[in-house]
């Protein structure tokens, strides 16, 4: 009999909510991760109110900003700005709020071990969750992964202004096949560029332009860093025998917006639920059945953009288009295909310029119909 249920690999968000679940409802869970905490990692640091109310207990203590107010531009040219009814996301910073859920999952009765690397295949558990984000090594040495695309993002802190609080600034286009961005936190601002991998070398003059754009100065600059970010496709394994693989580690990052803190929560949540069901193969369909129309979405917003970026704009810019992007951002609906009335010819006229943009669905996840009945 093997002394723990399951073992976890990264502490990261999807792992210590993964923990968290499992060993809340009674499940001995052993979890690892090789840094010590509390430990920083590259990352906008938003996180959208549909995330949030996945988690079963509030990140208020962690929260340095609310967004209520995106002001959006398309290459430093046309910009808008909407202001939404209801907050749409929270500002922290990792190593506030992964350190917040690590004590959590601990709280519930993880047995948590830090500061070491470990063989997964020598794991004394039951069940093994690879959760080592992008740069792990766990799910390859489990068989698990592969077939991830990846994007490249560049971001750095800059002094506060208090022009930019409780907003987010996003400018599209201004990379290729991504943006830039700026989030408030309590005492800077974090401005970051992202998009497509062949855009790495371009980075760092599109941060400087960036923040000479909107009035920052980009010698100020401090922690900058860059990072990947992991794009499941169709070819990407998520569970092998008694082995699953969740998060970042996944590739579960939405392949326009590059935010992956939803697919966190929610791949440990159906990770977890498939576990503790004693059916840890039904997981992988609950990924595509949950989390898949979304991902689906995400490429032909991104193909979109690519190929029609100021037809994408206009339609993005109209204010029906950003009530659906509100419900979005905040749980009400589960993908943009949900979306009735007005905000659904919205959606549907994005889906029409993505098709016309000829994108290629066959190695990703394919597009869920408009008002497919899938999603939370």
């Amino acid at each position: 009999m093997s002394r723990h249920d399951v073992a976890v690999v990264g502490a990261g968000p999807a792992g210590s909510i993964a923990a968290f679940r499992l060993a809340r409802a009674g499940a001995r869970v052993l979890l690892f991760d090789k840094a010590t905490f509390p430990r920083d990692k590259p990352c906008g640091g938003g996180v959208t109110v549909r995330a949030a109310r996945l988690l079963p207990f509030s990140i208020e203590p962690v929260v340095e900003d609310t967004i209520d107010r995106v002001d959006c531009g398309l290459d430093f040219r046309s910009h808008f700005s909407r202001r939404a009814r209801a907050p749409l996301a929270y500002m922290t910073q990792r190593k506030r709020l992964d350190h917040f859920l690590l004590e959590r999952a601990q709280e519930a009765g993880a047995d948590v071990r830090l500061g070491a690397a470990v063989d997964p295949h020598a794991l004394d558990a039951d069940v093994v969750v690879a959760a080592d984000g992008c740069n792990g090594t766990t799910a390859k040495r489990l068989g698990l992964g592969g077939g991830i695309l990846h994007g490249v993002a560049l971001e750095a802190n800059y002094p506060h202004e208090a022009r930019y609080a409780h907003g987010m600034a996003l400018e599209i286009a201004c990379v290729h096949g991504g943006y830039g961005w700026i989030f408030p936190k309590a005492d800077h601002v974090n401005v970051g560029v992202g998009g497509n991998e062949s855009e790495g070398p371009k980075l760092r003059s599109a941060l400087r332009r960036m923040c000479e754009a909107y009035g920052i100065d980009p010698d100020s600059a401090t922690a900058t860093r860059g990072y990947r970010l992991p794009m499941r496709t169709a070819a990407t394994t998520l569970v092998r025998g008694n082995a699953a693989v969740i998060g970042d580690a996944a590739g579960l990052v939405d392949p326009f917006s590059g935010d992956g803190m939803y697919e966190a929560f929610y791949s440990a949540k159906l990770v977890a639920d498939a576990i503790l069901a004693g059916d840890l193969r039904s997981y992988a369909g609950e990924v595509d059945r949950r989390i898949g129309p979304l991902t689906s979405a995400g490429w032909g917003a991104k193909h979109a953009f690519e190929r029609f970026p100021r037809a994408t704009f206009a339609v993005a810019r109209l204010p029906v288009t950003f009530r659906a992007l509100e419900k979005l951002l905040r749980g009400e609906i589960g993908h943009p295909g949900a979306t009735r009335g007005l905000e659904k010819g919205a959606v549907r006229l994005i889906y029409a310029v993505s098709r016309a943009a000829g994108r290629d669905g066959g190695s990703r996840i394919s597009s869920p119909r408009p008002g497919a009945r899938t999603g939370p």
